[in-house]
């Protein structure tokens, strides 16, 4: 059952899987993305291996805070500097900072994928002491490191649906140019995901907000340079959302990070690879619990 927490001056959206006696997990998902696409399967295997996991809803998506009065900026000026974003990606690690405080974590392990893993990168170079242990999946240390494939960044700015068999539609044509090509798409899964999270809130205005925050933002290179967390970085060999290089360029990036590629893998988690990447988290939280105590 979805609970509140107030953070960062706006209210968040989670739920909790697992002991609370378990190894911390907060997991964040991507660009206009509700945190249900965190499966629950995924998030009961992930508790099952001795973890306390809490995902949530970010800012602008699902039942967290919509800052409607920041309207929707323009693109292309945000790009070009001509008009700035209502806010960055590093104060959606901040709402993450403040949703830990809620929680009564003084640490955590952090999980983020896609723009996720963006505030992931985020919260560990703005709050190192809080975040035990790093892992990005399919993410990029800047925005213009591992582009869209054209394919890709047309289906993303699409007209937003107009209804909910629209927006389920427009989930499964979405999903079937970034998707895992290697894998069979989960037609049933996405119906369901779509329809659910359209039912939560629908909300254009609030993804163009987080897109904006995308661009806006400084390149996070230097401050993961400077990072001594242990850190796993996690990328589709055939991503067309954000491409290889993303995920090659923010391993390289933070040092001893550990690096997965895998061929047939998009911009998703498909379910044949769950148990390969819960083992891999596991592992590195596992090492970085180890770590602390000593």
């Amino acid at each position: 059952m979805s609970q509140r927490a107030s953070a960062n001056g706006i209210e968040i959206a989670y739920e909790s899987f697992g002991s609370p006696r378990g190894r911390p997990v907060l997991l964040i998902m991507g660009l206009a993305t509700q945190m249900i696409f965190w499966d629950d399967d995924f998030c009961a295997m992930l508790a099952a291996r001795g973890h306390h996991v809490v995902r949530f809803d970010n800012r602008d998506v699902g039942l967290s805070t919509h800052l409607t009065g920041a309207g929707a900026p323009e693109l292309g000026d945000v790009l070009a500097g001509r008009a700035a974003a209502p806010y960055l990606i590093e104060d959606m690690a901040a709402d993450a900072a403040g949703l830990m405080d809620a929680l009564g974590w003084r640490s955590c392990h952090v999980v983020g994928a896609s723009m996720g893993g963006m505030i992931a990168q985020a919260l560990a170079i703005g709050y190192p002491s809080r975040v035990r242990s790093l892992t990005s999946i399919m993410s990029t240390p800047a925005a213009g490191v591992g582009p869209p494939t054209d394919a890709a960044i047309s289906a993303l700015l699409a007209p937003p649906a107009t209804d909910r068999d629209d927006a389920v539609a427009r989930a499964l044509e979405v999903w079937s140019v970034i998707g895992s090509p290697g894998y069979p798409l989960d037609r049933e899964r996405i119906r369901r995901l779509a329809g659910i999270a359209y039912d939560r809130s629908g909300d254009p205005a609030g993804s163009t907000r987080q897109f904006a925050a995308i661009l806006a933002s400084p390149d996070r290179r230097p401050g993961l340079a400077r990072l001594s967390v242990p850190a796993l970085v996690v990328h589709g060999r055939d991503d067309q959302l954000i491409q290889l290089p993303g995920g090659l360029a923010t391993a390289e990036a933070i040092p001893g990070a550990r690096l997965r590629v895998f061929p047939g893998m998009g911009h998703d988690l498909p379910y044949p690879l769950w148990g390969t990447i819960i083992s891999a988290i596991t592992r590195l939280t596992e090492a970085a619990e180890t770590q602390r105590a000593a």
